[in-house]
């Protein structure tokens, strides 16, 4: 793996600065390595026991060349597990649907964002992440104390709020390569922590 963008606390650069350095040294990952980080994290993520005993867990497509989901989605799906994907709605919220195999989804091309993959079944509602066991997050990186740095568009900040609100405590658990667990991250007053950070090289908790 390429070496991990500079410590946010050298100089403490915003967050859109550091989502651009980690974005980068991501795309230039060779696909071959993508490919094999994604079978490794999918065996170290089975092996979580929040993921062993969850009945549902709400979970996202991965794309490009981030961490990927495919194994881990359909390996759940094969212990009985309930999967929910997300779908973005116009207003950057999350609805959500159930996970019926690489041929239920559909892909959501919207202007002037990336291609997304997206449940082609029924629309569950908003409030559908509220029975997870287990919520998979996407990010860029997370630093010592469990805080995670996501790509921007507030999404997850409304699922995570959402769930607060409603006194659910899901496991948190963000997938990550090795270079994207670093010692400090920026973070706002907002931002939850994450519980667990699943790399090609482990497991490790907050």
């Amino acid at each position: 793996m390429s070496p991990h963008p500079r410590d946010a606390r050298d100089a403490e650069p915003d967050k859109r600065t550091l989502r651009r350095e980690f974005l980068l040294v991501r795309n230039a990952l060779p696909e071959d390595d993508v490919q094999e980080a994604a079978t490794v994290l999918a065996r170290r993520a089975l092996d979580l026991t929040e993921l062993a005993t969850a009945s549902t867990v709400a979970a996202y497509v991965s794309v490009g060349g981030e961490p990927g989901t495919g194994a881990l989605l359909d390996a759940l799906r094969a212990r009985g597990t309930r999967v929910l994907l997300p779908a973005l709605l116009p207003d950057n919220d999350l609805d959500w649907g159930a996970y019926e195999g690489p041929d239920s989804l559909v892909d959501v091309r919207r202007p002037g964002r990336m291609t997304l993959s997206e449940p082609g079944g029924e629309r569950l509602g908003r409030d559908a992440v509220l029975a997870a066991d287990v919520v998979l997050l996407p990010g860029l990186a997370v630093d010592a104390r469990g805080m995670r740095l996501g790509r921007g568009g507030g999404s997850y900040d409304r699922v995570l709020a959402r769930l607060e609100a409603a006194g659910a405590h899901p496991a948190l658990v963000v997938l990550l390569y090795d270079s994207e667990v670093v010692a400090h991250l920026p973070h706002e007053a907002h931002d939850k922590a994450v519980h667990a950070v699943v790399t090609p090289s482990g497991v490790r908790r907050f």
